[in-house]
């Protein structure tokens, strides 16, 4: 469904992504690993077209995506959330689903005097949507609650959200985990897996190693620009070059 090719990218003297290629096809969740600093997020921000390439090419579902503005990928399926949460602080937990659901009529003003049906009906069917993913995320209930008023892990359930209001085909996700407590991480994970089983792939930033071995079925380790390793998250324990990545040379030969 995505496939990377030589993908290159340098800020200044900085090889932030080098060369970088791979495929991801029917696997349900995948993880992308390394350290601090490896290019991870701007390898996603290449593919979601924040970033332009200086070299390579990418395609999504067999069409080219490279070069093109964030929101048309995001209109063919390939949707994103940011390490940093993008709710809308100052509307309801449901209002922030239904603004982001794409393409609306309403958004249009000539349209709210002469097509009101049309405004109204597709109003009512955001509203059912966005009370079904809110329960799928187990925030129903704050429904009303504003955005901003929410803790951090919830707003990041939120985002998701919103990200599923766009009936994604695939989901990149920036640190999914980073900064919520582990109940929610619970309730993030049990949140994905039910994604994969409808057939949503979801590929995932994450530095919590344990929770990438438990839930993803392929890794991919990026180290300095470079991808370094692909394959299993058991054999990504065991192989010298991520241990050395993480551990560094001279803790790795100790």
């Amino acid at each position: 469904m995505l496939k990377i090719d030589n993908v290159t990218k340098s800020f200044g003297g900085l090889m932030a992504v080098n060369d970088v290629s791979f495929q991801l096809d029917d696997t349900g969740i995948t993880g992308l690993v390394g350290p601090n600093g490896s290019g991870k997020t701007t390898l996603f921000h290449l593919i979601t077209g924040f970033y332009k390439l200086d070299r390579g090419q990418i395609h999504f579902k067999d069409k080219r995506i490279s070069g093109l503005a964030p929101h048309v990928i995001s209109r063919m399926g390939l949707v994103r959330t940011f390490q940093q949460t993008r709710v809308l602080p100052f509307l309801s937990a449901l209002e922030n689903l239904m603004a982001a659901s794409p393409g609306q009529t309403g958004e249009r003003l000539s349209s709210v005097f002469f097509q009101p049906g049309r405004v109204k009906l597709e109003e009512n069917n955001n509203r059912e949507r966005a009370m079904q993913i809110l329960g799928l995320l187990k925030l129903k209930s704050l429904d009303q609650h504003l955005a901003g008023r929410l803790s951090f892990g919830q707003q990041k359930l939120l985002e998701l959200g919103r990200v599923l209001m766009a009936r994604p085909k695939m989901i990149l996700l920036d640190e999914p985990t980073a900064g919520i407590n582990p109940t929610l991480i619970r309730q993030l994970v049990d949140v994905i897996r039910k994604l994969a089983r409808k057939g949503i792939q979801v590929f995932l930033i994450e530095h919590n190693m344990p929770l990438v071995a438990e839930i993803c079925e392929k890794v991919f380790v990026m180290d300095s620009g470079s991808l370094i390793f692909s394959g299993t998250p058991s054999e990504t324990r065991q192989n010298p070059r991520v241990i050395e990545a993480y551990l560094g040379r001279e803790d790795y030969g100790a």
